[in-house]
C-alpha cells in the first residue's frame, strides 16, 4: 500500500472522544464508506496493550475496505499490527529513523510547519506530509497556526503529497482551494458528527473540488 495523490484525499484521523459507547470500528467503516481515502489511528489515553487490540481492528476495517491504514506517533504498535505506516511529528522520531525500523516498503508521514522542515522530511524519506495547523483546532490546542502562503510554499516545494490538517471542516474548506494540497486531514469533522457517513461524504464532494482548484 503505497501513499499517493489519491489515497490523500479525505483522511480521517481517529478519537475516541465522540464515541459515547461505539465501536471506534465502526465509526472507521463508515467514515471509509463515505469517502474515507485514508486512516489514522491516534491514541493518546489507551495503554500499549489497549492500544495494539484497537489498532488490530481498525486494520481489520480498513484492510477490508484497501485503505491505507497508518498509525500515529507509536512505531512500536505499527509494527505489531503490520500497520501500512506510521505518522510522526516534528518532536517524534525522524523520518530517516523510522524508515529504518519499518523498512522501504511502509509509508512515513511527517507533520511539518515550514518549507525547511519539508524539505527535510522529504530528504529523509517521508511518503507524505501533514501541514498544519491551517485553522485554530480544539484538537491540538498547543498547535502553531500556518498561512495559507505557507501551505502553498510547502506544496510548491516538495514533490510527494501534501495534505492539510487542523481545524477543517465543511464550512471552511473551501478556503484551502488554491493551495496546491492533495487533501485535508480531519477529526472531528467526521467523527463528532451525527451522522459519520453522510457528514463524510459531503466533505470529501467539497475536498475534491478544493483539490481541482
Amino acid at each position: 500500500m503505497k501513499a499517493d495523490k489519491k489515497t490523500m484525499l479525505v483522511y480521517a484521523v481517529t478519537d475516541r472522544a465522540w464515541l459515547g459507547g461505539r465501536y471506534l470500528e465502526d465509526d472507521v467503516e463508515k467514515a471509509i464508506r463515505g469517502g474515507a481515502t485514508f486512516i489514522q489511528i491516534r491514541e493518546k489515553e489507551l495503554d500499549d496493550a489497549a492500544f495494539l487490540e484497537q489498532a488490530k481492528a481498525v486494520k481489520a476495517v480498513a484492510d477490508q475496505y484497501g485503505v491505507p491504514f497508518v498509525v500515529n506517533d507509536n512505531v512500536e504498535i505499527a509494527r505489531a499490527v503490520d500497520a501500512d505506516g506510521v505518522h510522526v511529528g516534528q518532536s517524534d522520531m525522524e523520518a530517516g529513523d523510522v524508515r529504518k525500523r519499518l523498512g522501504p516498503d511502509k509509508i512515513i508521514g511527517v507533520s511539518v510547519q515550514t518549507v525547511e522542515q519539508a524539505l527535510l522530511a522529504e530528504k529523509h524519506g517521508a511518503d507524505y506530509l501533514g501541514v498544519g495547523a491551517v485553522f485554530p483546532t480544539a484538537t491540538k490546542q498547543d498547535a502553531a497556526e500556518v498561512s495559507f502562503e505557507t501551505l502553498k510554499e510547502i506544496c510548491g516545494a516538495v514533490s510527494i503529497p501534501v495534505v492539510a490538517i487542523g481545524g477543517i471542516n465543511q464550512g471552511n474548506v473551501a478556503e484551502l482551494a488554491g493551495s496546491g494540497i492533495d487533501g485535508v486531514a480531519v477529526v472531528s469533522a467526521i467523527f463528532a458528527a451525527e451522522d459519520i457517513e453522510s457528514a463524510t461524504a459531503e466533505l470529501a464532494a467539497k475536498v475534491c473540488e478544493v483539490v481541482k482548484n
